[in-house]
């Protein structure tokens, strides 16, 4: 596998294999996250995570759409091996996203806090990998600020940003249009997550 930066050995290494340890949780605060999204989504047969770790996301997805075909992207060697774990994800490709070229479209893509994580030289090459993947929804789920900033992120720098990630997708492809948005709380005392702010985004009005 080639890779083109310094984030992508980050996370093909010790930290990568140290987070997957870190993220072994369960199963009800995903199954509400996704309810709640794809819910404003319709006759989806098709889904493909770009950085999809172990699978976790995946895992809740088949859980509400037993009967879609579910594909993931994962950079990381130990995080292939828990994927291939789970038969119901019937394409799994060891790849970075920024060298991925989709041999089958889908009808939802999405990333769950991983563009945060790229060089933000690369997040054009990573929206245009979204947007082939994808025939009819994207979902970009992400930390939100309106302008980019970065964060020390557990004591490493150049390896954490923030910023308007769904807007710029949507300035960079006309053809896409906002269905909907929200924000998860880490102290939701029912189904807490990450502080992750979502946009669900169409693609040629296909989800309308």
């Amino acid at each position: 596998m080639s890779v083109q930066t310094e984030q992508e050995n980050f996370w093909m290494g010790q930290f990568g294999n140290e987070y997957i340890d870190r993220n072994r949780v369960g199963v009800g605060s995903n199954l509400s996250f996704f309810s709640r999204i794809l819910s404003r989504t319709a006759n989806i047969r098709s889904v493909i995570e770009l950085g999809s770790n172990i699978g976790l996301n995946l895992i809740a997805i088949n859980q509400l759409l037993p009967k879609a075909r579910l594909a993931a992207v994962e950079i990381n060697h130990q995080a292939i091996l828990e994927l291939k774990k789970h038969p119901f994800i019937s394409d799994i490709y060891h790849e970075s996203i920024l060298n991925f070229h989709p041999q089958n479209i889908y009808e939802l893509a999405f990333t769950k806090g991983v563009l945060i994580h790229l060089n933000p030289d690369n997040l054009s090459t990573a929206y245009e990998v979204l947007y082939q993947s994808s025939s009819k929804y994207v979902l970009i789920a992400e930390y939100y600020n309106p302008k980019p900033v970065e964060v020390v992120y557990r004591g490493h720098k150049g390896k954490l940003f923030k910023r308007d990630f769904a807007g710029e997708f949507l300035d960079k492809y006309s053809d896409c249009q906002l269905i909907d948005y929200g924000f998860v709380y880490h102290r939701d005392p029912m189904f807490p997550l990450d502080d992750l702010t979502w946009f669900l985004l169409t693609k040629n009005n296909e989800g309308v």
